[in-house]
């Protein structure tokens, strides 16, 4: 135990170094050294790949089998233990790091590489950045003039069915779904026999922006796929938002909605063979949101 001798030297020795002068009791104390050979550089695992569903985190369960299949049916935090009232150390971790993966959604963009590989144009909403983004929801469904004369030089007129993908919430949803999703959903429109406009990608935008395009399109249906809000079970939600003849300022009960696109919810090739079907049944029906029977 540290005598309050000891202490009170120890004290003035790491004032006096702060102060950059040699102390008189230097040769009775010092401080421990760390040298670089003593760091461990070995790379640290990556907690985010371990499987919750799959962890028996609970010591010696009553029932073992019934709670591992209890957890294989949600992302949720079910059955986590506790080092008295506070979470164990490894669920903190766990939840901080899922908490920075769905602030990398939100605050990241689109890789450019994978809009051209796509063969997407850009056009962009009024929102200059995504902190003008997050905080003026409503410059997220606004395009200025050049953007709209944008479109207008480069999409088909009067389709029957316009697809655009849009960054959202989550650019990392589009990162991990788009590549499989949308060539899909374009085979399976074609096959319905439906003829597609010019897809294209939008940064910075909102599912009312589809109205925007819907209007200056002519498109007869007008498909968005849209990075969904991040929560701590994923970052790579997409959703398909999709109406018939959309309008601005139409009310959301003529939108439909294909969510939870991910590799543990609703695979994206699944969707985009679902979302083709849904388009189809509104060209054919003429309508679409609470007016359309599947």
């Amino acid at each position: 135990m540290v005598s309050e001798k000891d202490l009170k030297e120890i004290v003035e020795q790491v004032l006096s170094q702060l102060d950059g002068k040699p102390s008189d009791n230097s040769d009775k104390c010092s401080l421990p050294e760390t040298k670089v050979s003593d760091v461990d550089n070995s790379e640290l695992s990556d907690i985010t790949e371990v499987n919750l569903r799959e962890q028996l985190l609970v010591p010696e369960p009553e029932n073992k089998e019934e709670y591992l299949e209890l957890k294989k049916n949600t992302a949720a935090r079910v059955g986590v233990w506790r080092a008295g009232p506070r979470c164990k150390t490894s669920t903190l971790l766990r939840f901080r790091a899922d908490h920075a993966v769905a602030m990398d959604a939100v605050f990241t963009s689109v890789d450019e590489k994978i809009v051209e590989e796509m063969d997407l144009f850009t056009v962009k909403t009024k929102c200059k950045d995504k902190d003008e983004y997050i905080t003026r929801p409503d410059l997220g469904r606004q395009f200025a003039d050049e953007e709209i004369n944008k479109m207008k030089e480069n999409c088909k007129k009067n389709p029957q069915v316009q697809i655009i993908v849009a960054d959202g919430l989550s650019s990392t949803a589009i990162e991990a779904n788009i590549r499989d999703i949308l060539p899909t959903l374009k085979q399976g429109l074609e096959g319905y026999g439906l003829e597609l406009g010019t897809p294209f990608f939008i940064k910075y935008g909102r599912v009312p922006s589809m109205d925007v395009v819907s209007e200056v399109t002519g498109a007869d249906v007008t498909c968005l796929l849209v990075g969904e809000r991040p929560g701590l079970a994923t970052g790579e939600s997409m959703s398909a938002y999709i109406a018939y003849k959309a309008t601005v300022g139409m009310p959301e009960a003529r939108r439909n909605v294909v969510s939870n696109i991910h590799k543990d919810g609703t695979a994206a090739v699944e969707a985009g063979a679902h979302i083709a079907h849904i388009i189809n049944e509104m060209v054919k029906q003429k309508t679409s949101g609470l007016d359309l029977e599947l």
